[in-house]
C-alpha cells in the first residue's frame, strides 16, 4: 500500500515535472526558468513542513497521513491540469509537493519499515526506497505518452484520478507499528525470539515502553553528534547534484540528439534502475552502509564526467545504467545508517529535523541546473561541478562513523548477528 501511494505521490516529484516540463512550456509559452524555480518552491517549501510530517509519522504513522496526502495530492493534480496563468501552476504545484509529497513520498513510508522490521530493515529500507523511482519511472513513460496524444493536461488529470482511488484501501491495510496489531519487529510473536539479546543485556529504553533489540537516541541526543552532521552533509552534497542532474538529464540529452521519447526512456530506465537498491541492502548487512555509500558516491561521480561524452542512444544507455546502479541506492544507504545508528523511536522525528536542509539541496537542483544552462549556453560545466559535489559527499560519508553512545545510558548497541533467535535447546 505505501508502494501504491508513493507511486501516486510521486507525480509532484521533480523528475515527473523535469520530464513534463517541455509540454507545458510549449503550451503555455513559459521558459525552463519559470518552470525551474515551481520545482525549488515546492520543494523548499516541503522542507518546512518535513520536521511536522515526521513528528506525525511517528505518532500517528501511515494510516492516517498518507490517506490525507493522497486528498491534498490528487485535488492538486486537478488544479495543475486546468491551470491558465503562472501562479495557478505555482500554488497547485508548490501545495501538491509541500503536503502531498511530504506525506507520500520517503519520510513516512521509511518510518514505518523502520518501526516495523529489525533483523530484516536494511532489506525493508532499500524495497521501500525503491518506491519513488520506480513510480516515477513510470510516471514518466505513462505521463509522456497521454501529454504526446491528448495533452499534458490528461496527464495530470489521470494523476488525480488515481490518487482518490486509493484512499480508502491506505485507510483500511495501513498500520502506525507492528504492536498494533499484536505483532513485533519482522513479524516475530515469541518475544523471547525477538529480544533475547536485549533480556541478555539488560531493560532499554523506549517509547513504546517494551523491550527493544537497539537503543533508540531521542532527537536531542542524535543532533549531539558529530555523526549526525556528517551524514547530513553526505546527503546534502548528494541530494543536490542527484536533483540537479535528474532534473537536467531529458534537456540534455535531447540537446545532443535523442527524441523526446528516447530522452525520456532512458530518463526512466536509470530512474527504475532503484530496485537494484536490494541487493546494495544485502551489501550493506555484509559490508556496512557507510562503506557502500562511499563506493556508490565514488561511482557516480565517475558518471558525471562520463555522461559529458554521451553523443549517441547506445552512450546515454550506457550512461544511465551505471549511474542508475549507484546514484539511486544514496538516498537508502543513508537511511540505513540512521536506523543502524539511532533506533527506531525517534526515526521520523530525526529524519523530519534534517529534512529542511536535506530538501533545500533537492529543490536547488532544478534551479541550479538552468542557471548554469543559460550561462554557459551549455550541461558540461553543470555536470564538473556535480563531479566535485560527489566527492565531497564521499569524503563527509568517510567521517561518519558509528557515534558513541549518550552519558547516561547502559546498553550497548546489539549487532545485527546477535538478533537472530537462540537455539531452542
Amino acid at each position: 500500500m505505501a508502494c501504491l501511494a508513493t507511486f501516486a505521490g510521486s507525480g509532484v516529484s521533480q523528475a515527473v515535472l523535469g520530464a513534463m516540463q517541455d509540454f507545458i512550456f510549449e503550451d503555455m509559452g513559459w521558459n525552463r526558468t519559470t518552470i525551474a524555480f515551481a520545482a525549488t518552491a515546492g520543494t523548499w517549501s516541503a522542507a518546512l513542513m518535513s520536521p511536522a510530517i515526521g513528528r506525525f509519522a511517528d505518532r500517528y504513522g501511515p494510516r492516517w497521513l498518507m490517506p490525507v496526502g493522497l486528498l491534498i495530492g490528487g485535488a492538486s493534480f486537478y488544479f495543475l491540469a486546468g491551470i491558465q496563468a503562472v501562479w495557478h501552476f505555482y500554488a497547485a504545484y508548490i501545495v501538491g509537493r509541500a503536503l502531498g509529497g511530504q506525506m507520500l513520498i520517503g519520510l513516512v513510508p521509511r518510518t514505518a519499515a523502520v518501526n516495523f522490521f529489525r533483523r530484516k530493515r536494511n532489506l525493508a529500507l532499500a524495497l521501500t526506497s525503491t518506491f519513488r523511482p520506480v513510480g516515477v519511472a513510470i510516471n514518466i513513460m505513462v505521463m509522456s505518452i497521454i501529454a504526446t496524444r491528448y495533452g499534458w493536461r490528461a496527464s495530470y488529470h489521470y494523476l488525480g484520478v488515481l490518487s482518490l482511488f486509493l484512499v480508502l484501501p491506505l485507510l483500511v491495510f495501513m498500520r502506525r507499528r507492528p504492536e498494533d496489531i499484536g505483532l513485533l519487529p519482522d513479524g516475530d510473536r515469541n518475544t523471547e525470539a525477538t529480544y533475547s539479546s536485549a533480556n541478555r543485556q539488560g531493560a532499554d529504553r523506549g517509547n513504546s515502553g517494551q523491550l527493544s533489540s537497539e537503543f533508540s537516541w531521542t532527537v536531542r541526543e542524535a543532533f549531539a553528534t558529530r555523526t549526525l552532521w556528517f551524514i547530513i552533509a553526505t546527503s546534502f552534497l548528494g541530494t543536490t547534484a542527484s536533483s540537479t542532474l535528474g532534473f537536467s538529464l531529458k534537456p540534455y540529452l535531447v540537446e545532443v540528439g535523442l527524441s523526446q521519447n528516447h530522452a525520456a526512456a532512458v530518463l526512466s530506465l536509470g530512474t527504475v534502475l532503484a530496485i537494484v537498491n536490494v541487493g546494495w541492502s544485502f551489501l550493506a548487512d555484509q559490508f556496512s552502509p557507510r562503506y557502500c555509500l562511499i563506493l556508490a558516491l565514488l561511482m557516480t561521480a565517475a558518471m558525471n564526467v562520463y555522461l559529458i561524452t554521451v553523443d549517441s542512444l547506445l552512450t546515454a544507455y550506457i550512461f544511465t545504467v551505471l549511474w542508475g546502479l549507484s546514484a539511486r541506492a544514496i538516498g537508502s544507504l543513508e537511511h540505513m545508517m540512521l536506523a543502524q545508528y539511532y533506533g527506531r523511536d525517534s526515526y521520523g522525528s530525526i529524519l523530519g529535523t534534517f529534512g529542511p536542509i536535506q530538501t533545500f539541496g533537492l529543490g536547488l537542483g532544478p534551479t541550479l541546473g538552468a542557471l548554469f544552462r543559460d550561462a554557459f549556453g551549455s550541461y558540461n560545466y553543470l555536470y564538473i561541478v556535480l563531479f566535485g559535489f560527489y566527492l565531497a559527499a564521499a569524503l563527509c560519508a568517510s567521517f561518519a562513523g558509528l557515534p558513541p553512545r549518550p552519558a547516561g545510558s547502559f546498553t550497548e548497541l546489539v549487532p545485527d548477528a546477535e538478533l537472530a533467535p537462540e537455539n531452542p535447546s
